[in-house]
């Protein structure tokens, strides 16, 4: 008896498809739950830094681009470079902020 698989059909799938996708998803399982223990373990110590000291190095980044800058240096590389490190740190802080609020998954 042959089967006849049409593109649209979306609820018949062939034992083999379940069986490997039950696989997959225990070995997903597998990984997650490793993953989840480092991820707890980071997101514990990082959840003790207080969410106002990466909006401090924001600010103190910007401050120093902006100085850097101002002393008309014969090229204001160094005053870009720091002055993109504002952003990430605003993005660490919401994350914090996230986890301390929200918790671990």
């Amino acid at each position: 008896m042959k089967y006849k698989i049409h593109i649209f059909q979306t609820h018949y799938r062939p034992a083999c498809c379940r069986i490997e996708s039950q696989l997959n998803y225990k070995l997903m399982a597998l990984d997650t739950a490793n993953e989840d223990k480092v991820s707890k373990a980071i997101e514990s110590q990082t959840a003790k830094i207080p969410s106002v000291v990466f909006l401090g190095a924001a600010l103190l980044s910007m401050g120093i681009s902006a100085a850097l800058k101002c002393s008309r240096w014969k090229d204001d590389k160094d005053a870009l470079f720091i002055g993109q490190w504002a952003a990430p740190f605003l993005l660490l802080g919401i994350y914090n902020k996230i986890v301390k609020t929200e918790g671990h998954d």
